[in-house]
């Protein structure tokens, strides 16, 4: 974490120069992981990041860490989240979404397939919600409550930097598919 209190960042060309000396972290769901992911990375989903503390804190001990998402907001929550524990770590600016936008391979599980990065699923989800609640308004008006829930929870999502509908959206089956095997995982970090 800097002095500011945001975590430390490292671009996409810095993170690409010191990959071999890092232990990165990718905190995307098993289905976002599994369409690609930076070469070497674990995946550790942020909503399973809790049980992952003491693996993290022995992973630290021996290189940097360098938490991963796809845009790079999931990974900054990560990085304040073991900042809380005593662990530092830089998140990758602009994510495997800049990653890939610079031309950088991506690993893919054999099998894996293409899952929507979560910012755009619950932008789907969330627009479609809006726009049934409006539209089914016209006839029963009590259904625009749908579309203004909607929009008060985005409000509030934007305001305390967090994503319930993305919580949410994290626990169906496509974005469970391939789910890591997290005691294993934290058995190699704990090495």
């Amino acid at each position: 974490m800097t002095a500011t209190g945001t975590p430390a960042a490292l671009t996409t060309d810095q993170a690409a120069a010191r990959l071999d000396e890092l232990t990165v972290i990718d905190v995307r769901t098993p289905g976002e992981y599994a369409s690609g992911h930076l070469p070497g990375a674990h995946n550790i989903p942020l909503d399973r990041l809790g049980e992952a503390v003491p693996a993290l804190r022995s992973a630290a001990e021996r290189a940097g860490l360098l938490m991963v998402c796809a845009s790079g907001n999931r990974s900054a929550q990560a990085c304040a989240t073991l900042a809380e524990q005593g662990i530092e770590a830089a998140t990758l600016t602009g994510g495997t979404n800049g990653w890939v936008q610079h031309g950088l391979e991506v690993q893919r599980p054999e099998g894996g397939r293409a899952v929507w990065a979560m910012e755009r699923q619950v932008r789907l989800a969330a627009g479609s919600l809006v726009l049934t609640g409006l539209l089914a308004g016209r006839r029963w008006p009590a259904a625009r409550l749908l579309s203004a829930g909607i929009a008060s929870g985005l409000v509030f999502s934007a305001l305390t930097d967090t994503c319930g509908m993305a919580r949410v959206l994290a626990k169906l089956p496509y974005n469970r598919a391939g789910a890591t095997d997290l005691s294993a995982t934290l058995a190699a970090l704990k090495g």
